[in-house]
């Protein structure tokens, strides 16, 4: 394996676990704003920050997978 298969290897999987963890906590702001009356600019401010994580990690992925091409 070469040096930058290692790297690139370590990148995807960072990426997943953003995708992951971003997803949940997304989910789980929806529900709990929902539960106690949030204001829609707020359930919106979580909206973006899980757009901008998910818009991260497909530029990373984009990136391996040029990489790997």
């Amino acid at each position: 394996m070469k040096p930058s298969d290692a790297v690139n290897q370590k990148q995807a999987r960072l990426a997943a676990i953003v995708i992951l963890v971003a997803m949940v906590v997304w989910m789980a702001l929806q529900w709990v704003g929902g539960g106690i009356g949030l204001e829609a600019r707020y359930v919106f401010l979580f909206d973006l920050f899980a757009l901008a994580a998910f818009a991260w990690s497909l530029v990373v992925l984009l990136r391996v997978w040029r990489g790997r091409q």
